[in-house]
């Protein structure tokens, strides 16, 4: 297998590719897996035994209404928060009895998070912000960078703090944060939530080229059913289960 971020194939532009020997290589398993918060007035349980798996190259849709648990579901997989029980392994890494150390370290080089809060750092332009995860994770490419840029519409204004920015534009800065490190596995929490729908659809194509391309997975959340039938599955969650 080429390490993420090599680039393959013949002189012009780069091909990146990651060969993987099984396409049914698991990227991210679920496997019974709860999750309940405390209240004033008693525990509210919001995942209850959820399985699910995506493999390397697969890219699905996690739908439900709202409070069904799919934002919970994100976390957990990026390891943000831990399961009250069940088995979560990301990349061959069971992260359920993981330290915090150990799970910032897979998110740093492994796992992509695109989520509702966009979590620009306000003392980096956009250009700083784009490649900071790509610099962490040690696969910073110029060239990417730009084309990722110019997709996103973001040439103009490299030079630009987030508080000069709208928040549409925060968030394509946000959503080419993650895409420039090329991860493994994308976490993605509504990420075309505040952009107009020509460039939804170029942000999608971005996340499907770079699953196409990497056999990166992504794991999507979307009230949108335009935007999960261009997706390869839906996973639908109904009161913190798999429906």
């Amino acid at each position: 297998m080429l390490p993420l971020g090599q680039p393959a194939g013949a002189a012009g532009r780069k091909v990146w590719t990651v060969r993987v020997k099984d396409p049914s290589d698991k990227l991210l398993s679920l496997e019974g897996v709860t999750k309940s918060y405390a209240t004033g007035e008693g525990p509210v349980q919001v995942l209850a035994g959820v399985d699910l798996t995506l493999a390397a190259g697969e890219s699905l849709a996690l739908t439900g209404e709202s409070g069904s648990g799919k934002s919970t579901l994100l976390h957990l997989a990026a390891g943000l928060d831990a399961a009250d029980a069940g088995r979560i392994v990301v990349a061959g890494h069971d992260i359920s009895q993981a330290g915090d150390a150990e799970r910032a370290r897979l998110r740093r080089g492994t796992v992509g998070l695109v989520f509702q809060q966009f979590n620009l750092i306000p003392s980096l332009d956009v250009a700083a912000n784009l490649a900071f995860q790509s610099r962490l994770a040690g696969r910073h490419d110029p060239q990417w960078q730009a084309e990722l840029a110019e997709t996103l519409g973001l040439a103009a204004c490299l030079h630009r703090y987030p508080e000069q920015l709208s928040g549409g534009q925060q968030q394509r800065v946000a959503i080419g944060r993650t895409l420039a490190a090329r991860p493994r596995l994308v976490l993605a929490d509504e990420p075309t939530g505040n952009l107009d729908e020509a460039t939804g659809d170029a942000v999608m194509a971005l996340f499907l080229r770079l699953v196409s391309q990497t056999g990166a997975g992504l794991l999507m959340v979307t009230h949108s059913a335009r935007l999960a039938g261009r997706l390869q599955g839906r996973v639908q969650l109904s009161a913190g289960r798999v429906a």
